[in-house]
C-alpha cells in the first residue's frame, strides 16, 4: 500500500471514529499509535513517546492552567454582573446602546477567559433577559450575543491560540499579541453595525427610559471603576510582557495572582469560588493537554508518510493552483468542517497537513494562526451545526427558537468574513504588533 493511501485510509478511519461520539483526543491519539505500530513496529511507540516528552517540556505550556484559572476566579466572583451595570448606565442613552454594551462586555469577559463558552454563558444569563426586557429585537440581540461571545477565542489569552501555537510549533506571545488588533477590529465593526441598523431602525434597540439612567455622579464613577478593574488586570499582566520586563508565563502567574487579589478585595473570594475556579481549570487544562499530545503524536506519523509533500504536488503541480488559491480553499474546508466539528477537532484534524503546507507556500505561520482562528470564529455561527447555535438553544428563553437563532447570526457572519478578507488583504493589521514588540 502507498503512502498516499495510507494517509487517506488514516484520516478515514478517524472521521468514521468521530461519528461514534468517542472523545477526540482519543479517536486522534489511537488513529496516530495504531498506525505507528502498524507502520515502524514496537519502534512505532516512540512516536507517542516522543510527542509526550515535547509536551511536558514545552515550558509555555504553564500558561494555559494559568489564564484559565485567571478566567474562572473573574466568572465564578460575578464581577461581569458590575461590568454590565456600567455599560446600561453609560452606553443606555445611545441607539442600541446597551447591545454595543453587550460588545464590549464580551470584550473585557474574553480578555478574562480565552474560551467562547465563558461569553456565552454571562451574554446569555445576565445581558439577554435584560435586552429583551426593555424590548430590544430578538433578533438582534441573539446575534449580538453569539458573535460577541465568538471573540474569546481571538482576544488573548485565548485558549485556541495556544492550542495552535504547540501544534505549529510557533511562539504564543506573538500569537496573542497578533490576536489583539483583528480582535479590536471585529469588535468594532459589530458595534458599528448595530449603531448603523439601529439608528435607522429605532426600535430594534430602542433609548432606554430617563428613569433607567437618573443615577448618581458617585455611583456613575463606582461602576466606571467595576469596568475598569478586568483592563487593569489585564495591563498588569501585559504591560511587563510587552516591554520585555517578564515572561509570557510569568505574565501569566501576575494575572492569575492578581485576579485573586480582586476578588479578595471586592470580598468575592469564597471557598465555593476557589474550588470551582481550580476543579474547572484541572478540567480544561487536561481536555487540552490530552488534545495537543493527540495531535502531535498524528502530525509525526504525517510528516513520516511524507503527506503533506504529496499534497504540495497534488495542489501546486496537478491542480496548479496559486499560494492565495490553495490559502482559500483551505479557509473554505473550515466553515465546511465548523458545521459539524469544534475548533480544536478541526485543528488537529487538518493541522498535519495545512500548517506544513502554509509554511511551503510563503506565508506567516503568525498571520496564519490569526485567519485559521477567525474561520473558526465564522464555523462556530454557520448552520446547521454551529457550535455556538446549539449553546444559545441550551441558554435562551423558549420564545427564542432554533429558526430565530439561524436568522440572527446571518449580519454577524456577513461582518466576521468582512473581518476576514480585511486581514488577509493586510496582514500587518495582525503582525504589526508582535513585531514591533519581539524587535525590542
Amino acid at each position: 500500500m502507498s503512502y498516499e493511501m495510507i494517509a487517506i485510509l488514516m484520516f478515514s478511519t478517524m472521521l468514521l471514529m468521530m461519528m461514534t461520539g468517542q472523545r477526540v483526543f482519543g479517536v486522534i491519539g489511537f488513529v496516530a499509535v495504531v498506525a505507528a505500530l502498524a507502520l515502524w513496529g514496537t519502534g512505532g511507540s516512540n512516536i507517542a513517546f516522543g510527542a509526550a516528552m515535547k509536551l511536558m517540556k514545552w515550558y509555555p505550556l504553564l500558561t494555559l492552567p494559568m489564564f484559565i484559572f485567571m478566567g474562572y476566579v473573574l466568572s465564578e466572583s460575578r464581577l461581569a454582573d458590575d461590568l454590565y451595570r456600567m455599560f446600561h448606565v453609560w452606553f443606555g442613552r445611545m441607539p442600541g446602546g446597551l447591545a454595543i454594551g453587550t460588545i464590549g462586555l464580551m470584550v473585557l469577559i474574553s480578555a478574562m477567559n480565552g474560551l467562547s463558552v465563558a461569553g456565552m454563558a454571562i451574554g446569555a444569563t445576565i445581558a439577554l433577559p435584560e435586552l429583551l426586557k426593555r424590548n430590544y429585537d430578538k433578533l438582534m440581540v441573539t446575534g449580538v450575543i453569539q458573535a460577541g461571545s465568538s471573540l474569546g477565542i481571538l482576544v488573548p489569552p485565548s485558549v485556541v491560540l495556544v492550542l495552535y501555537a504547540m501544534i505549529a510549533r510557533q511562539p504564543v506571545g506573538q500569537l496573542w499579541l497578533a490576536g489583539i488588533f483583528p480582535g479590536l477590529l471585529m469588535a468594532g465593526l459589530f458595534i458599528a453595525y448595530i449603531w448603523l441598523r439601529c439608528k435607522i431602525t429605532p426600535s430594534l434597540g430602542p433609548v432606554l427610559d430617563e428613569s433607567e439612567l437618573n443615577v448618581s455622579r458617585a455611583e456613575k464613577r463606582r461602576l466606571l471603576w467595576a469596568g475598569a478593574l478586568p483592563l487593569g488586570i489585564f495591563l498588569v499582566m501585559m504591560v511587563p510582557f510587552v516591554n520585555g520586563w517578564t515572561s509570557l508565563v510569568e505574565s501569566s502567574v501576575i494575572g492569575a495572582l492578581t485576579s485573586v487579589l480582586a476578588a479578595i478585595l471586592k470580598g468575592r473570594m469564597t471557598r465555593a469560588v476557589f474550588e470551582t475556579s481550580v476543579r474547572s481549570t484541572l478540567g480544561i487544562s487536561c481536555m487540552f493537554m490530552w488534545i495537543i499530545l493527540a495531535a502531535l503524536a498524528f502530525g509525526a506519523v504525517f510528516d513520516g508518510l511524507g503527506a503533506v509533500k504529496a499534497i504540495e504536488g497534488f495542489f501546486i503541480g496537478q491542480l496548479g493552483l496559486s499560494p492565495w488559491e490553495i490559502l482559500i480553499l483551505m479557509q473554505l474546508s473550515y466553515l465546511i468542517m465548523g458545521t459539524f466539528l469544534d475548533d480544536t477537532a478541526m485543528l488537529v484534524i487538518v493541522a498535519p497537513l495545512y500548517i506544513p503546507l502554509v509554511k511551503v507556500l510563503g506565508f506567516d505561520l503568525i498571520w496564519y494562526g490569526v485567519l485559521y482562528t477567525i474561520t473558526c470564529q465564522i464555523a462556530y455561527m454557520t448552520p446547521p451545526f454551529g457550535y455556538n447555535l446549539f449553546l444559545m438553544r441550551a441558554m435562551a428563553p423558549p420564545e427564542i427558537t432554533i429558526h430565530d437563532i439561524y436568522r440572527s447570526i446571518i449580519p454577524f457572519v456577513g461582518v466576521m468574513v468582512l473581518s476576514l478578507v480585511i486581514v488577509m488583504i493586510f496582514p500587518q493589521i495582525a503582525l504589526w504588533l508582535p513585531e514591533y514588540v519581539y524587535s525590542k
